[in-house]
């Protein structure tokens, strides 16, 4: 597993210098430079020329930076990652609409040129059918690849959700059962659930970081925690972000509470003072504590040791 804190990942268009410094002066632990979607076509070239100058003449301090680079089944991605080896603050390039192993192959060849020696990472990007699909053998295509991100937004368009909001399950998702004659009770069901586990499971079975996408009501900071919330919950590793507003509280749904720490703080003590009698398992607060238990209190603590 990597080591790096990914918990909100700020993205910024790269033609717009005033955001890219916004970001690299941000709070937030990573930072990709948008070359494709936030970009309108007219403004490709413009992007391009910002993102290699931001990563050149800025402090991007402990950030991860990356590129959103363009689809690579268009015409720009290849002269993109080529002018993009030459920057050395660059940790790596996001791979849009990433739905097999290939792709990622061939972004790792136009890369082999300038950056022989494999500093600069992959991350794949999965927002369609076909990608989540094939989570797995993404996962598994090794190489550069050290993360894969869930793009939310493009995979409701891809499989025709009827969703109005990026990120939010459409409202009419939910199940209606009727508790007794003549009285119905609604849930709102999550329509994201599935292809989040599909990528978490895959990720984290070779050992990648995985990141959740954006919350698009960005002004609504309830929604935004509670959405980043749902993933730390899950496991991920952070959240995608599309305004600064929402780092705190991205980072804060990613960093445990108090009682969290102290349980776990609780469990390791237990657990070690078990291991010196001989023992593998102990009871605390009344539950039954073994070595699984300890593995996940120990990533509890290490996240608590994250500096804010």
């Amino acid at each position: 597993m990597s080591p790096r804190v990914t918990r909100c990942y700020l993205a910024v268009p790269a033609h717009r210098r005033r955001m890219v410094e916004g970001a690299a002066q941000s709070a937030a632990d990573a930072v990709f430079l948008d070359l494709e979607d936030a970009v309108p076509p007219a403004a490709k070239d413009e992007a391009l020329a910002g993102a290699l100058a931001a990563l050149d003449e800025l402090d991007w301090g402990r950030k991860l930076v990356a590129v959103r680079i363009n689809n690579v089944t268009g015409e720009l991605a290849a002269r993109e990652v080529a002018a993009l080896a030459g920057p050395k603050r660059l940790d790596s390039l996001i791979v849009p609409k990433t739905e097999n192993a290939a792709q990622l192959a061939l972004v790792a060849g136009w890369l082999a040129d300038g950056d022989p020696e494999g500093r600069i990472g992959i991350e794949a990007l999965i927002e369609t059918a076909a990608g989540v699909v094939r989570a797995d053998e993404i996962a598994a295509s090794g190489g550069r690849l050290t993360a894969l991100q869930f793009g939310v937004g493009d995979f409701a368009a891809s499989i025709g959700a009827r969703s109005a909001e990026i990120g939010e399950s459409p409202a009419g998702y939910a199940l209606l059962s009727r508790e007794a004659e003549g009285q119905y009770a609604r849930s709102a069901l999550d329509l994201w659930t599935y292809p989040m586990m599909r990528l978490l499971v895959a990720g984290r079975a070779h050992g990648l970081r995985v990141i959740d996408g954006p919350c698009g009501a960005f002004k609504d900071l309830t929604l935004t925690a509670a959405w980043a919330a749902k993933a730390a919950a899950m496991g991920f590793d952070g959240k995608q972000a599309i305004h600064p507003g929402q780092i705190g509280p991205i980072q804060a749904a990613f960093m445990p509470g108090a009682a969290e720490v102290d349980f776990a703080r609780r469990v390791v003590a237990a657990m070690r003072a078990a291991e010196g009698s001989g023992r593998g398992a102990v009871s605390v607060d009344g539950k039954m504590i073994d070595y699984a238990n300890l593995r996940m209190a120990e990533r509890i603590l290490g996240l608590a040791e994250v500096e804010g």
